[in-house]
């Protein structure tokens, strides 16, 4: 099978799939080599038509600085830019999978902090009983307040409930 015959999920070299993405993204805007050469010049990414139909038709090879400029322009990571051409057809779901990854880095940070802070106040008030209950209605009060805050923003008021009303029984 030769090369430009292979399936396009068919794990190929990082070159060979930058090529094959290149072309995909380009042909996906319905930019032309020219259009896509002027948006490379215009991000500082100086690139000529022919050298764009090269690097597609794998007659150059693409240097780093250049993969990262098309990565530029497409609006993609470099990194889903060498994938598998098979998940350039995929390309918001690339998206997606990293924002979970992210989200999930960012809630396991978060977690630590929680906890070290947590065990640091839990230290201080070993060594502070005689505040510890005022303390503890404190952290609760301002966990209930920062939790009702959140649910307000996410979902908006309960159902029935005005937005602007203050606490039940109160006009």
């Amino acid at each position: 099978m030769a090369e430009e015959d292979a399936p396009q999920g068919v794990l190929l070299s990082g070159e060979d799939n930058v090529a094959v993405r290149i072309k995909l993204e380009r042909e996906a805007r319905g930019w032309s080599t020219n259009a896509l050469s002027d948006r490379l010049n215009e991000a500082g990414f100086e690139m000529n038509p022919s050298a764009v139909w090269r690097i597609e038709n794998r007659k150059r090879r693409i240097n780093l600085d250049e993969a990262i400029g098309f990565a530029d322009v497409f609006g993609i990571d470099l990194r889903n830019l060498v994938g598998p051409p098979k998940l350039a057809v995929q390309a918001r779901a690339m998206e997606l999978i990293d924002a979970v990854v992210d989200t999930l880095r960012e809630r396991q940070r978060a977690s630590v902090a929680h906890a070290k802070a947590t065990d640091h106040l839990d230290a201080y008030l070993a060594e502070h009983p005689d505040i510890r209950e005022e303390a503890d209605v404190m952290v609760s009060n301002a966990m209930a307040a920062e939790t009702t805050k959140y649910m307000l923003e996410t979902y908006g008021p309960p159902p029935g409930e005005h937005p602007d009303a203050g606490p039940a029984g109160e006009e």
